[in-house]
């Protein structure tokens, strides 16, 4: 992917709160035309919660779709299952891992969208839970996350692995480059009394699932995070709640200079995901989008560097949004984005 081209443009995270995929795909295309990214729509349909939507195929998964629950069933023989799994994942047999379209309507339909533009955007992107966030949130029967079973954990991993390789030889098709995102806002919570995880453990269940992605690999996080935990791992574009957190990012310039040095991206999710929205100005958040770079400018990181490597993006998802709240969400971010690139190229 090409940097300069990139710099600056607007980029979505993914979820949206349409439950027509096609209006979904037209809204995403219409705002986001360089590098738009497929919708998630969990007010569709509860399999569309990123929870369950990679769940199937999982040893033992239930989705309870009218409790709105999904847990893994301990209870049951996991054997078989867990023998399908690894051998998919050992001969590299990727539609395994598919989502069909009960789990991924807006998936599905912005390949077809995006097939039949007369030329591909300049990249798309997907995105998918990440493995500390899947791995906390689904539980065992009794609510012990499946991530402190030792077998389960390391099913996990390989089964998102597989997940997210699928689904970028999916997008690929439509799109010769492709963003892959993990969502995981449980990175926030290592090294809290809430996560009985070293740091060494959530970084080593990041890489696996990271190493199942070919190209431009990203990880999202809309908490204040210890983000040298994700500067200083393989993440090429790091994509953080920017409105509320950024001054936690200007903690560590080192490791934000070196993973600028590297090559790596910073998604300014500069555009608050709530009524706040309503309040700001494309000026506005221009305005607070500068003041968040000048605090790591301050600290020696060269303000060019930095918005040579910048991405514009919503703080989190829109997903239990209002459509009409979603969609000023989605105008803010790409009105940030003409104007930083009329002032800076791009």
């Amino acid at each position: 992917m090409n940097t300069p081209m990139l710099s600056l443009r607007a980029l979505p995270i993914g979820s949206t709160p349409h439950t027509d995929p096609a209006e979904a795909v037209r809204k995403v295309l219409a705002y986001f035309p360089d590098l738009p990214a497929w919708p998630q729509l969990p007010q569709r349909s509860f399999r569309e919660n990123m929870l369950v939507q990679v769940s199937e195929g999982f040893p033992g998964v239930v989705v309870d779709a009218e409790e709105q629950k999904i847990y893994v069933d301990t209870r049951r023989d996991l054997t078989e299952g867990l023998e399908r799994l690894y051998r998919a994942y050992l001969e590299g047999d990727l539609d395994f891992a598919a989502m069909s379209e009960g789990y991924a309507a807006g998936f599905h339909r912005f390949l077809q969208e995006v097939a039949a533009l007369p030329q591909p955007p300049l990249a798309v992107k997907g995105q998918m839970v990440g493995p500390v966030c899947w791995g906390m949130m689904v539980t065992d029967l009794r609510g012990r996350p499946i991530l402190y079973d030792e077998v389960l954990a390391d099913a996990l991993v390989k089964h998102l692995a597989m997940k997210a390789a699928w689904q970028e030889r999916e997008l690929r098709k439509v799109c010769p480059d492709v963003v892959l995102f993990l969502d995981d806002p449980y990175v926030a919570a290592v090294g809290s009394a809430y996560v009985a995880l070293r740091r060494e453990q959530v970084r080593a269940l990041l890489e696996e699932v990271l190493s199942a992605i070919r190209g431009i690999k990203g990880v999202h996080c809309c908490a204040n995070a210890d983000w040298s935990l994700l500067l200083e791992s393989s993440v090429d574009v790091l994509s953080l709640d920017a409105y509320g957190y950024a001054e936690s990012l200007a903690l560590y310039p080192e490791e934000v200079h070196a993973f600028l040095e590297r090559g790596g991206k910073i998604a300014w999710g500069i555009v608050p995901t709530s009524k706040e929205a309503w309040k700001e100005t494309a000026e506005s958040l221009v305005e607070r989008l500068h003041t968040a770079m000048g605090l790591l400018v301050r600290k020696g990181v060269p303000f060019e560097k930095i918005v040579a490597a910048s991405l514009i993006t919503p703080s989190c998802g829109t997903g239990m949004l209002s459509p009409d709240l979603a969609e000023r969400i989605f105008s803010l971010t790409a009105e940030v984005s003409s104007e930083m690139r009329r002032r800076y190229g791009g």
